[in-house]
C-alpha cells in the first residue's frame, strides 16, 4: 500500500504543468489565486479490489482538491491489475462511476494480448493504450 501511495504522489508531482487556466466556479478557494491545469496518471498492476477502491478514491480526491475542470486523470491498468477491468468485474459499477465523473480508465493492450483478452472481454466504457508501462 505504501508503494502505491508513493507512486501516486510521484505521479502527481511530475504531472503538474505550468499553464495557468481561468478560475472556475467550483475551484476550491485555496487554489483560486493561482489555478493551474494538472495532468495525473495513476498506474495499477494489482488484482486486488481493495487497492482499486483506494485508487479510485484517491483519483476522486485529486479532482476535489484541484477542481474537476483543472485536472485530467487517467488510470492505467496493466499486468494482473487488468483483471478488474473485465466485463464481469466486481468493481464494474465503481469504475463506470469514475469514468462518468471524468476519470479516464484504460487497459494495457500488451497485457490483453498476453492474457488472450479482447475488447469484448472488457468493460465497455474503458479505453485502451498500446502499452501501460
Amino acid at each position: 500500500m505504501k508503494i502505491i501511495l508513493r507512486s501516486m504522489m510521484v505521479a502527481l508531482a511530475l504531472s503538474t504543468s505550468l499553464t495557468h487556466m481561468p478560475v472556475m466556479a467550483d475551484t476550491p478557494p485555496a487554489l483560486q489565486s493561482t489555478v493551474q491545469h494538472h495532468r495525473v496518471v495513476f498506474q495499477i498492476s494489482d488484482n486486488d479490489a481493495a487497492r482499486w477502491r483506494m485508487l479510485l478514491a484517491n483519483a476522486k480526491q485529486v479532482q476535489s482538491t484541484f477542481g474537476k475542470p483543472n485536472v485530467d486523470i487517467e488510470i492505467v491498468a496493466l499486468g494482473p491489475g487488468i483483471e478488474l477491468l473485465r466485463f464481469e468485474s466486481v468493481l464494474g459499477d465503481d469504475i463506470n462511476q469514475a469514468i462518468n465523473n471524468g476519470i479516464h480508465v484504460v487497459a494495457c493492450e500488451n497485457t490483453m494480448k498476453a492474457k488472450h483478452l479482447t475488447k469484448d472481454d472488457m468493460l465497455p466504457t474503458i479505453g485502451y493504450v498500446a502499452s501501460g508501462a
